[in-house]
């Protein structure tokens, strides 16, 4: 493909074929993703459509890590990445093949042609050189032009290509007439030479600088290993990564990389894990820690168990998410889409209008009136125009990889540039998520560690952060816990439960008054722990008597308060949502800098809040990727906390895989860079074409200075992009 036009066909054609329901052609990554009923069509039959326009087609390979396989005889003996490196390298060496073939008979053309007539050298048989020279660029060297505009006219269509073929068949047809059966007027045979070459350049250029914008998914894909070392029948063996099976015992030494992900069972090792996470510090793992594939041992020896092979493990799973993110639309892209179809016809409609009104209203003569219409058809080809989406949200999405920001897509980076409200949960998000028991009260003749026991003891079957608290205190105390009977969780409130026959309750002021236990008389020290931020839990039994209170605080993450103040910096109001209640949430949400609270909320209803807040403005929400997954998938943009999760991979529109809050400004600021680049790039598209058309339709613009400015509107457009690898985020 060679312009937006090519992809728009390639899609409208798809989508009119009998069983496809969907289909989205992306010039920048040359993939078309389809959906399609497997009953009416086949592959096969959705491959013939597309080479029937003109176009080669094949079954994607998925770009996975360490998965050499067979995919029929052409690349038995390869990786997918090797096989996909070796396809682009291919087609990077027949561009520059036909580019040196082109510049071979072109650059003498244009000395012959232009350099010489002006300084007043006239060659013998000047015009047979000249057509010598230029046949084979335009019939050789261009025969894949013509073959491309004949599949679009075929199909009622036009691309680039179309322009291209015209033009400079006008010129070339118009000087074989004058040569060889006019009157010896002007010959233009260097300048369809030049115009072909200029075209090969910029693509050549193009694809380049292509190469340069997938970089990211590159470098993920080169950092598994192609062995690994198991234990199988009691014996270390090396075997091919592709090999590993789930449940097989895996060993690595210092300095080796880590095959596929697992759960360590023996030994201990810092492991530096900055490719999946873009966190620069190793992280200290112990048995029953999780490791993952492609991440690099420090120190320790250690073996663990393989739970995620193949296009299962985290990396790969990134990969992907890469790889879909890069194949997705921004709605920008939209607007870029509609001009393409309108694109082409309009401007050989103007370069038909600009020759008949040369050569009829201002009698310009034959030759004068082909040029400016050759001119025109040159200048305005929108290949520019195509790749000034793609190319920004490649390299947006890259560059956000990079630093552990996974975005999926480039709608996601354009609704992140718009939003005005952020709402943040509280445990976990802001807090981290480890909350610990502070303070035990008495108001009984129970002690302390009575009150701990009885409340750990009815908490062991609970899985709420808090219970794990309550239990983690216990084992800390190294306290033997009871027998349970009868227990019974009501979210929101607490839980009861029978120790020896008697019925305990254990949980916030909702459960006392459901139950009618009376608490007035410890409002106050309830205050007090409440104003601190601490979450307070009461203990009472069925004579209707409170015990005492345990409270427990979750401390907020180092970095909240500084996430808060440079999303205030970006213009965004912050808000915290919690199912505490209002005094707690408060001081939570001071300590964060955070002004806005929705406290006391069941977790099935933060989506609503959400929903409130988005009849004001874009809104995004920012949870663990568990039980925040309503209110992620009702935002405007889900922000997933969770390194590597597979809940957060699947939730959130944007995931960050450090946990880090300070990487939610930085993905926003990432989306307002990667826009500001995007419309400088539809600017420079479009420009040459708005200021090109008409001074080519004046007949002021020769076709060769027209040629090198299309191939510069192509090149600009990548290179400006690929300046924003520099930016700060």
């Amino acid at each position: 493909m060679h312009c937006a036009s090519c992809a728009s066909l390639i899609s409208k054609k798809l989508e009119k074929v009998s069983g496809v329901k969907y289909s989205n052609v992306n010039l920048m990554t040359e993939k078309a993703t389809v959906e399609y009923d497997e009953n009416k069509i086949n592959q096969n039959e959705i491959i013939n459509t597309i080479k029937g326009l003109g176009y080669r087609a094949e079954v994607h390979s998925p770009v996975m890590p360490h998965s050499v396989h067979s995919h029929g005889d052409h690349h038995d003996d390869y990786s997918d990445e090797d096989y996909n490196k070796m396809k682009v390298d291919e087609g990077l060496k027949k561009q520059r093949r036909l580019l040196i073939i082109s510049s071979f008979f072109a650059i003498p053309a244009f000395i012959l042609g232009m350099l010489l007539m002006w300084i007043g050298i006239d060659v013998p048989y000047k015009d047979y050189i000249l057509f010598a020279l230029a046949t084979p660029v335009q019939f050789f060297v261009g025969r894949g032009i013509y073959k491309s505009a004949f599949a679009s006219l075929k199909n009622f269509s036009s691309n680039m290509d179309t322009l291209i073929a015209i033009g400079t068949s006008a010129a070339y047809f118009y000087s074989v007439y004058v040569v060889f059966f006019g009157s010896g007027g002007d010959q233009y045979f260097e300048a369809a030479a030049i115009l072909i070459t200029f075209v090969l350049l910029g693509r050549y250029l193009e694809a380049v600088a292509k190469g340069k914008t997938s970089e990211a998914i590159k470098k993920l894909v080169g950092l598994s290993p192609k062995t690994a070392t198991v234990i199988r029948n009691k014996q270390e063996i090396k075997i091919p990564v592709d090999s590993v099976i789930v449940g097989d015992i895996l060993i690595v030494k210092p300095g080796e990389k880590i095959a596929v992900d697992g759960i360590l069972v023996e030994g201990n090792s810092s492991v530096d894990e900055s490719m999946i996470t873009g966190e620069s510090l190793p992280v200290e793992k112990n048995k029953n820690d999780l490791v993952y594939g492609g991440t690099i041992n420090k120190h320790g020896s250690f073996k663990f168990k393989a739970t995620k092979v193949g296009v299962n493990t985290t990396l790969a799973g990134i990969i992907k998410l890469i790889e879909d993110a890069q194949g997705k639309k921004a709605p920008i892209q939209r607007f870029a889409d509609r001009i393409s179809a309108y694109f082409v016809p309009t401007v050989i409609l103007i370069a038909i209008g600009t020759f008949l009104i040369k050569y009829f209203y201002f009698s310009s003569g034959l030759a004068s009136a082909i040029i400016s219409a050759v001119a025109v058809l040159v200048i305005a080809c929108p290949c520019a125009l195509g790749l000034a989406t793609p190319t920004a949200i490649m390299v947006g999405t890259g560059k956000g990889a990079q630093k552990g920001i996974l975005i999926k897509g480039g709608d996601a980076l354009e609704t992140a540039h718009k939003l005005k409200y952020i709402i943040f949960d509280k445990t976990g998000t802001i807090t981290k998520g480890a909350p610990e028991v502070t303070e035990i009260k008495s108001f009984s003749k129970y002690s302390e560690k009575e009150i701990l026991r009885i409340a750990a003891s009815i908490e062991k079957s609970s899985e709420h952060p808090l219970a794990e608290a309550i239990v983690k205190k216990s084992q800390d105390q190294k306290i033997i816990l009871a027998k349970i009977s009868g227990f019974k969780a009501i979210p929101g409130h607490g839980v009861t439960s029978k120790i020896s026959g008697k019925t305990y309750y254990l949980g916030n002021a909702k459960l006392m008054k459901d139950y009618k236990l009376n608490f007035v008389n410890y409002v106050s020290e309830v205050s007090r722990l409440e104003s601190q931020g601490k979450t307070v839990m009461f203990l009472a039994e069925s004579s209707k008597k409170v015990l005492g209170v345990i409270a427990v605080a979750d401390p907020i993450k180092e970095s909240s308060p500084e996430a808060v103040k440079n999303l205030r910096k970006l213009g965004l109001q912050v808000y915290m949502i919690t199912g505490d209640n209002e005094r707690t949430a408060k001081a939570i949400a001071s300590q964060a800098g955070i002004d806005n609270i929705f406290a006391e909320v069941l977790p099935q209803d933060k989506a609503r809040h959400v929903k409130q807040l988005q009849s004001k403005g874009k809104v995004a929400m920012v949870g663990d990727g568990i039980n925040d997954s309503p209110a992620l998938a009702q935002a405007d943009i889900g922000i997933a906390m969770g390194s590597g999760t597979d809940v957060a991979m699947e939730t959130g529109n944007i995931v960050l895989m450090r946990n880090d809050l300070l990487d939610v400004p930085r993905a926003i600021r990432l989306s307002k860079i990667t826009m500001n680049k995007i419309r400088q790039n539809m600017f420079w598209a479009l420009i040459y074409n708005v200021v090109g058309i008409p001074i080519a339709a004046m007949g002021l613009l020769n076709p060769i200075i027209a040629g090198g400015a299309m191939a510069l509107s192509s090149v600009s457009v990548v290179t400006n992009t690929l300046l924003m690898k520099a930016s700060k985020i």
